[in-house]
């Protein structure tokens, strides 16, 4: 592995002491998170959900919990303010304020008293993030926001896991990416993996089976 790859967190670790980490447990974050544990003093780490306690999740962010001494704060995903306000597979409400990601950005800014948010965006990821990543290079100054592994290929990322025993969780394992939406594939798995966690949507998201129902009809006219 090119030790150019870690420029960009040595020229953070030079900017501030201080960071935050988004960490969804995929390869990305987990990969993310590790390298801030080693470059920063103080390092805080969130993680976003769409239902709270779900225990293929909690499983991994205790593991890291562990693993660090850390405890990584649990927020809402900000788009689960606009689920709740329109409705998405349950009843809408009105009266749920509609939350940002700038929004939540600020929230944690002022909590933990850190500027700086680490992200495991990669620039091969696709156009759009190559784009982004181009345009900004891995420290972007407007937003606050740096990418310790904006320049590595999924191979890399892969093999750092490895080489630092590591846990990717079982979700990114068998999805390809960590749990992040009620679309049926992902809701499917999870209902056959873990089924009291798919409960728990359910009381949540208590119209989410249509989802599932429509990616197995949709299997289903694909087969003929």
């Amino acid at each position: 592995m090119s030790t150019a790859l870690f420029d960009p967190i040595k020229t953070m670790a030079r900017v501030t002491d201080s960071v935050i980490v988004g960490f969804s447990g995929g390869k990305d974050s987990i990969v993310t998170l590790d390298l801030c544990m080693r470059y920063f003093e103080h390092v805080y780490p969130y993680f976003m959900h769409l239902v709270p306690g779900l225990g293929f999740q909690e499983r991994t962010l205790e593991w890291y919990e562990r693993r660090y001494g850390i405890e990584i704060m649990r927020i809402p995903h900000f788009e689960v303010s606009w689920m709740l306000r329109y409705g998405t597979f349950r009843d809408y409400n009105p009266d749920v304020p509609t939350i940002s990601v700038t929004d939540s950005y600020g929230w944690l800014r002022v909590k933990t008293g850190a500027v700086w948010i680490a992200a495991g965006e990669r620039a091969s990821d696709s156009i759009i993030r190559n784009a982004m990543i181009k345009s900004t290079g891995s420290i972007d100054r407007k937003r606050g926001r740096f990418y310790p592994i904006a320049y590595w290929k999924k191979a890399e990322v892969l093999g750092y896991i490895k080489r630092h025993k590591l846990k990717l969780p079982q979700d990114s394992r068998g999805l390809g990416f960590s749990f992040r939406g009620l679309d049926g594939a992902q809701l499917k798995y999870i209902r056959e993996t873990w089924p009291e966690d798919y409960e728990r949507i359910e009381r949540f998201f208590p119209f989410c089976g249509a989802s599932i129902q429509r990616f197995e009809m949709e299997h289903a006219r694909q087969e003929v």
